[in-house]
């Protein structure tokens, strides 16, 4: 099997190289990544999922103003609000239009993998499902289920993204070329722990993800690190997990897959982000009334498959040495 991967991902990398050469835009090497990861797709939801960027609209370049000092943004408005004093403290800054998708993280087909988990699960079509992302990064893929019938909802805690997607037409409903439109709904704030949040996110989802968000060295961390890497969830585990399977519909299905780095030898640095395992305990997906379909199930090898498609040895080197994924799948019984 892997061998086969192997030889799918290069081909899929030499066409996904060519097209980024000659594309002009975010939408074209989106589109261009999509066909390179054909060959990987599975699921009829996952090939639905890349089919999708067919729809996707080209997004306008954004202006931002940007406090360095303090990692402060805002969008113009709120930036023509404040006082001039305060307003000098902020410098203006053209965001390129590829920011719309990739943000600071990079293309959003990388939730390609995820979405096989829900579906080997039993998430059969976008239509008409609810899905929450927690630490959504761009609203690049919430678009692409949208496009497909998703009620898409992301929260989060980066004021980047508030900043960023300020315009109305950044949610709201999203047309579908089938019979049910889709929705995209972005939520700034602490879920579950502020109740303004847990009030604006609702419940009755039908699949509930993160995505390089819920790591152990993130929550959970083997050696101290400045906080300000790390992801302050403002309540403990269970409460979390229990969070999770209250939101979830019967049936509904909780997915964390985390891609990492190789970590750090122990005399050298922690790096936070290089533990990607679950943060979570079976203890507290038992207690929360959640099945465990997978437990830190190693998806490494069609990690790095997906990976060459995107062509990321140029920048990470051989992906084997440099590139690791687990996921954890749950699922709230019927």
């Amino acid at each position: 099997m892997r061998s086969v991967l192997t030889v799918i991902a290069a081909s899929a990398a030499f066409v996904a190289g060519v097209a980024h050469a000659q594309s002009d835009s975010i939408v074209e090497r989106m589109r261009a990544q999509a066909e390179a990861l054909a060959p990987l797709a599975s699921s009829d939801l996952t090939r639905a999922f890349l089919r999708s960027t067919q729809r996707l609209p080209m997004p306008d370049a954004r202006v931002l103003h940007i406090d360095p000092a303090r990692r402060r943004y805002l969008a113009p408005d709120a930036w023509a609000a404040l006082a001039p004093a305060e307003q000098r403290a902020y410098k203006r800054t053209a965001m390129p239009a590829d920011r719309y998708y990739t943000t600071k993280y990079g293309t959003p087909l990388a939730y390609v993998r995820a979405f096989e988990y829900a579906a080997e699960a039993g998430l059969d079509a976008f239509a008409g499902k609810r899905v929450l992302d927690f630490g959504y990064g761009t609203i690049g893929h919430l678009r692409l289920i949208a496009q497909l019938g998703a009620d898409a909802v992301g929260v989060d805690v980066d004021p980047f993204l508030t900043a960023l997607y300020s315009a109305s037409t950044d949610q709201g409903t999203v047309a579908n070329a089938g019979s049910t439109d889709g929705r995209v709904t972005l939520v700034d704030g602490r879920w579950p722990a502020d109740e303004k949040t847990v009030e604006r996110v609702g419940g009755g989802y039908d699949l509930v993800l993160s995505k390089n968000t819920l790591k152990r060295g993130y929550i959970h961390p083997a050696k101290k690190v400045d906080p300000r890497m790390l992801v302050q969830l403002g309540v403990d585990d269970a409460r979390f997990v229990a969070e999770v399977a209250r939101i979830l519909r019967p049936g509904g299905l909780f997915v964390i897959y985390n891609l990492s780095p190789k970590q750090n030898p122990p005399e050298e640095r922690y790096l936070p982000w290089a533990d990607g395992r679950c943060p979570f305990d079976r203890d507290a997906f038992e207690r929360a009334g959640l099945e465990i379909v997978h437990s830190d199930t190693d998806d490494g090898d069609r990690a790095r498959a997906m990976g060459e498609a995107f062509g990321w040895p140029a920048k990470m080197g051989d992906l084997k040495e440099t590139l690791f994924a687990t996921v954890t799948v749950a699922r709230k019984p019927k």
